[in-house]
């Protein structure tokens, strides 16, 4: 499904969650790099400030679990800069436990709310800015876990495939307004969200991503000018949309 590139960044207007490290950081910069203003959110509210200080962003606290702050950050972006034309929703977390006698209710739905309900309501609090610019684009941090079944963190799989669903679905009902909306599917990138595994990573010879390759994927989609795409990033390969079997319709008689 085609919406047409953004051409330019110059002037444009975008907001990043999770934007105080990571890969939230290293877009954010590459956004301002690029001429668009920008506002960070994030819960770390030293770091986030620290990020947006330096690269001549605007910082607000969001935590995205909670609507009504990103609610907030959208008309931080409009009264600030006046209007928004990308959102990048990229906080996330892993969850910690399993299913098993380790399961936690409490570290299960905080990653649900921030994985997944930051996502929900980050799309349903953009979506009035983004439409009242004529259109604009929303890209998901979704993950590799997104398209494959890793064993190691099933809750963590269930709300990256959920975000994946997500995008793919909201990609058909706002194509005609004029909103792209992918999302990008790292592997194991050189983040704090790995510093629980990073040990086994490296045991086991498993090659992390540099954050600079998932930006530059992060810029392709925006290049790209399609929606409803979820762009792997793997070590060793060229980032491009995965292609997604259809799944079979019902046979007549």
């Amino acid at each position: 499904m085609a919406i047409g590139p953004l051409k330019s960044l110059k002037g444009r207007v975008a907001l990043v969650t999770g934007g105080s490290n990571g890969i939230g950081a290293a877009v954010a910069q590459r956004l301002r790099t690029s001429g668009a203003e920008v506002v960070l959110a994030d819960i770390d509210e030293r770091a986030g400030t620290s990020v947006a200080s330096d690269i001549g962003a605007t910082f607000v606290r969001c935590d995205v679990r909670e609507p009504d702050d990103l609610a907030d950050a959208v008309d931080a972006a409009v009264s600030t800069y006046g209007g928004l034309d990308l959102v990048h929703l990229n906080a996330g977390v892993t969850t910690g436990c399993g299913l098993g006698d380790d399961f936690d209710v409490e570290l299960y739905r905080r990653a649900m709310g921030i994985n997944l309900d930051g996502v929900v309501y980050g799309v349903h609090a953009a979506l009035p800015a983004l439409l009242a610019r004529g259109g604009g684009q929303i890209v998901a941090t979704a993950s590799m876990a997104g398209i494959v079944a890793p064993p190691f963190d099933p809750v963590y799989v269930a709300n990256k495939h959920a975000v994946v669903g997500l995008v793919r679905s909201l990609a058909a009902a706002y194509e005609s307004e004029g909103i792209a909306i992918n999302a990008l599917c790292p592997s194991f990138a050189d983040t704090d969200i790995i510093e629980g595994i990073r040990s086994y990573l490296e045991e086991t010879q498993f090659p992390i991503l540099e954050v600079s390759d998932v930006v530059d994927a992060f810029f392709s989609i925006l290049d790209g000018g399609r929606t409803g795409e979820c762009w792997y990033v793997v070590p060793g390969r060229m980032s491009e949309p995965f292609q997604f079997r259809h799944a079979p319709g019902p046979r007549a008689g």
